[in-house]
């Protein structure tokens, strides 16, 4: 997987049945092909991957630590 910032629209086509469409400001993570295509047609640029929250150690159904 690889972080991207889609500078244009893009089709990636992970098979030949099916299409997924990236538009034009999306930042995410895509499969590691989909980032190479959409960079080598000039349509992405490679992103830095947000930092993950850190967790307090709460636990989120009981609210106990």
């Amino acid at each position: 997987m690889a972080w991207v910032r889609f500078t244009e629209d893009f089709d990636f086509r992970p098979t030949r049945s099916s299409l997924i469409a990236y538009r034009a400001g999306m930042q995410l993570s895509v499969r590691r092909a989909c980032a190479d295509q959409a960079i080598a047609a000039g349509k992405a640029v490679t992103v830095k991957a947000p930092a993950r929250k850190k967790s307090d150690g709460e636990d989120p159904q009981s609210g106990e630590a």
